[in-house]
């Protein structure tokens, strides 16, 4: 008897095999079926012609499953079809090679980010007064680097940190950069924030904190101003990119991806460089890449050695944080350059020959 039962149980178990063999060709079927239709411009799913399908199984049904049993059963192997055939037609990312296979270029009066040249993006962590804000400036003028940052909106660790002057930080940073004649980037850091900023800012900015802040990149992607989004401290590059294509999809395509270093194990520095996410993102998407040597290192000696590292692996620019007094600063004080620094960071960089910006 119990032999029996075994044979019967291997019976069972081979017809259940047969089962998973064909349900996969049924869905790798499907799937070919919607890749064509999407080639042809027809819609890859027709419910008349599934219920159809179910009527006439139900007609040459032999038993023993009942009519409601046997619907049930063809409606679910239906369903992973149909996930398959989305699946086969899948859309392509806005912001990928794939989409658009030429180099995305972003110009902002006199700036120009992606392409030939690269850009230095320079500036205090926060913006603390106008004088501070002049001394960085007239320097940067002096060399040629164009785009001022300077955050005025500050999300901090700690709720008893600085965290910035607010809109009185944007008009500061717009009255030195209309004296300077020079572009203008800040974060943002609510939705609500985007209409009153976009009279002070050229670019904005989404912090790593912000990167899947949905409801702020969406707002972000209605604007039409371009838009640096930085990585967040323990994304992958595939939720880096989505959060890129949420600003894209919403109609923006003026979109640049700043690499800032991701939080691992490692204590010497204060993130960790991820330097391959360079040429993988410019090998992927077709947008402007950047690298913030600053957050991504937390430490003035070696920003030098990672920012020529970072136009090395192809980045289109890098961003440093520089203040006139880095011991005197409200936030971030340890990675921050001084003018004298700043000079000799700007011709390390010049003088390496990797550096193609404006002298």
């Amino acid at each position: 008897m119990n032999e029996h039962v075994e044979q019967l149980q291997n019976q069972l178990d081979a017809v259940d095999q047969q089962l998973l063999v064909l349900l996969y060709e049924r869905v790798r079927i499907a799937g070919a079926i919607g890749q064509l239709m999407e080639s042809l411009g027809l819609p890859k799913y027709d419910p008349s012609q599934e219920k159809q399908k179910i009527d006439g199984l139900a007609k040459r049904n032999p038993g023993p499953v009942d009519h409601a049993a046997l619907e049930q059963l063809f409606k679910a192997i239906f369903a992973l079809s149909q996930d398959r055939q989305q699946a086969g037609g899948q859309r392509k990312l806005l912001v990928s090679r794939q989409t658009k296979s030429e180099d995305t270029i972003i110009r902002v009066k006199d700036a120009i980010i992606g392409g030939s040249a690269h850009v230095l993006i320079a500036g205090p962590c926060s913006v603390e007064s106008l004088e501070q804000m002049r001394a960085v400036a007239a320097a940067m003028k002096s060399v040629g680097a164009g785009i001022l940052r300077g955050g005025a909106f500050k999300p901090r660790t700690s709720p008893y940190d600085f965290q910035g002057l607010g809109l009185e930080g944007l008009k500061m940073l717009k009255e030195v950069a209309d004296e300077f004649d020079m572009v203008t980037i800040s974060e943002i850091m609510t939705p609500s924030q985007m209409e009153a900023a976009a009279q002070y800012i050229d670019i904005i900015q989404i912090g790593a904190r912000n990167m899947q802040n949905f409801d702020l990149l969406k707002a972000a992607g209605q604007t039409n101003m371009p838009v640096l989004l930085k990585r967040g401290i323990a994304a992958t590059l595939d939720e880096f990119v989505l959060a890129a294509e949420y600003i894209m999809s919403e109609g923006n395509e003026q979109v640049m991806l700043i690499e800032r270093g991701i939080r691992t194990y490692e204590k010497w520095t204060r993130n960790t460089l991820d330097i391959s996410a360079v040429p993988l993102l410019k090998q992927e998407t077709h947008l402007p890449v950047l690298v913030d040597v600053s957050h991504s290192t937390g430490r003035k000696d070696i920003l030098l050695p990672c920012a020529k590292a970072a136009l090395a692996a192809g980045a289109d620019g890098v961003m440093v944080e520089t203040h006139p007094d880095p011991q005197a600063a409200l936030s971030d004080a340890a990675q921050q350059i001084n003018i004298d620094q700043f000079y000799a960071f700007w011709s390390g960089l010049y003088g390496s020959g990797l550096y193609r910006g404006k002298m």
